[in-house]
């Protein structure tokens, strides 16, 4: 479906549900990926969608300049979507993370620089070291018995405004969006960059705001450690 993005006019979407603890980062994470890419000939617009946000995000996205738009959704896919419509016309490239999530300053550029309809990019957990041991041998080992899945990150995840288009963007879908949107790009043969070594940097929160996402994820096995533990506890 295309083949470069060259001097790209790129539109950044970042759907926050009451993430003012988590925001500020975010935000200047993206503008020093913005800057990064503006470097390199790239136009970037920036848009941060609220999702019925009863806290600070908007005003802190009002600190930074940074556009908002404000949905009553409670649904990741329509608010990811609502942010792409928001976006000025003339967008090459789309690139989608989340506001608990900080991106490298080459994750634009390195995503335009792919030369495919998307790029499916990597994620790491912040406050790692803190996480309870028998919790981060669990997450590897998940993470061991899927090495061989193409994974897809709603807070790493680009593709082509035409790709886009073409697939009638998101669905409304409260989790798994993301992965959806991939799966219907794949079905319609388009090219796809697995770039597993461009990665982010993103919450080890276990309090999930997308029911089957990354903190649901982290729940889970949390809870397997406790039950684990009082198990042991009664045997002994």
């Amino acid at each position: 479906m295309t083949t470069g993005h060259d001097m790209a006019h790129i539109g950044v979407v970042v759907p926050a549900h009451n993430e003012e603890q988590h925001l500020p980062d975010c935000l200047q994470a993206l503008i020093r990926a913005a800057d990064h890419a503006r470097s390199r000939g790239h136009e970037v617009t920036l848009v941060v969608v609220l999702d019925s946000c009863r806290d600070r995000s908007a005003t802190i996205a009002a600190e930074y300049g940074i556009k908002t738009v404000s949905v009553a959704a409670g649904n990741v896919g329509m608010a990811r979507h609502t942010g792409v419509l928001a976006l000025p016309e003339g967008i090459d490239w789309l690139a989608f993370t989340d506001a608990d999530t900080c991106v490298p300053e080459h994750w634009l550029s390195a995503q335009c620089g792919a030369g495919t309809d998307a790029v499916c990019g990597g994620v790491y957990l912040s406050q790692w070291q803190s996480l309870p041991p028998a919790l981060r041998a669990r997450y590897l080992a998940h993470q061991r018995q899927n090495i061989r899945r193409e994974h897809v990150h709603g807070a790493n995840l680009g593709i082509s405004m035409v790709a886009y288009q073409a697939l009638s963007g998101f669905r409304p879908l409260r989790c798994h969006e993301d992965v959806d949107l991939i799966e219907r790009l794949k079905a319609g043969k388009g090219s796809i960059t697995w770039a597993h070594s461009l990665r982010v940097m993103t919450s080890a929160r276990c309090q999930a705001r997308a029911p089957e996402g990354l903190g649901a994820l982290l729940h889970t096995l949390e809870c397997a450690c406790q039950d684990t533990s009082s198990f042991s506890a009664q045997k002994a």
